[in-house]
């Protein structure tokens, strides 16, 4: 059975480290204004995997950290995921082009899910799905609006386009640590034929090892930032806990032009 993989964080806002509550703009808290360091930091914990977030990007619409996120991938030797603002697909290729390894889709997956289907047409296994949810409907749009689609329902609609995954957060408990919603993220790996990564909430080592105990229901890896940054949680014993079985980094290679 395949070991799940841990995602330490970086959301970028103006160029710095944060993380927000609950998804509010206004409700950040900084980190550190270095993020290829921050990057750096986590591959000497022992991590492979990175997921990014260009927060000003998600409601612009389009790249607003471009110099930082190049920064990270330059700076990190393993697989970086990056999502916020990729609606199109010269973003999306010129992040994968620029060695990102994979890209996360959100609020395009519910308003042009045609080049969702294109762009994982076009890069098997490079397309992330986010869906993201407040009280079980999808939120967009940096989690500023609410839709009437139920999490299920988006999810389904890409279960035959060739999507890598779909990440899943639960927006009322991100950056909260209140605890990883294992039982809503379990019922959509169930519900769907596509590996799920949970996001939002992750509180202490309690949640990795609940989420290790469900990879076979379809859990793929998890997301955790403010645990890290606020010394809550390890990320080498996260790493240690997740690894109990082998794993293959996902991806050929970092990226097209690495």
């Amino acid at each position: 059975m395949a070991s799940l993989m841990i995602f330490p964080a970086i959301d970028l806002k103006a160029g710095q480290v944060v993380r927000l509550a609950e998804g509010d703009m206004d409700r950040a808290t900084v980190y550190g204004d270095d993020p290829a360091a921050q990057a750096r930091a986590f591959a000497d914990a022992g991590a492979d995997h990175l997921h990014v977030v260009d927060l000003d990007g998600a409601f612009a619409g389009g790249s607003v950290n471009g110099d930082a996120v190049r920064g990270v991938v330059a700076a990190f030797p393993g697989r970086v995921q990056l999502g916020g603002g990729i609606r199109d697909m010269a973003a999306v290729e010129g992040w994968l082009k620029l060695g990102v390894a994979r890209v996360v889709i959100g609020t395009a997956a519910l308003k042009d899910p045609d080049f969702v289907r294109a762009a994982a047409a076009a890069h098997p296994g490079r397309i992330v799905v986010a869906v993201d949810a407040r009280d079980g409907m999808v939120a967009t749009a940096g989690w500023a609006d609410v839709s009437d689609v139920t999490v299920v329902d988006l999810a389904r609609r890409f279960e035959d386009a060739g999507v890598a995954a779909l990440l899943f957060t639960d927006v009322g408990r991100d950056g909260m640590l209140k605890g990883c919603n294992v039982e809503a993220t379990v019922a959509l790996a169930r519900a769907v034929a596509i590996p799920v990564i949970a996001s939002g909430g992750v509180a202490g080592i309690e949640d990795i090892a609940a989420l290790v105990g469900h990879v076979g229901d379809g859990i793929e890896g998890v997301i955790t930032g403010r645990a890290l940054y606020d010394g809550r949680l390890d990320l080498s014993a996260a790493i240690a806990m997740a690894s109990q079985s082998p794993s293959p980094l996902w991806g050929e290679g970092r990226g097209e032009g690495q």
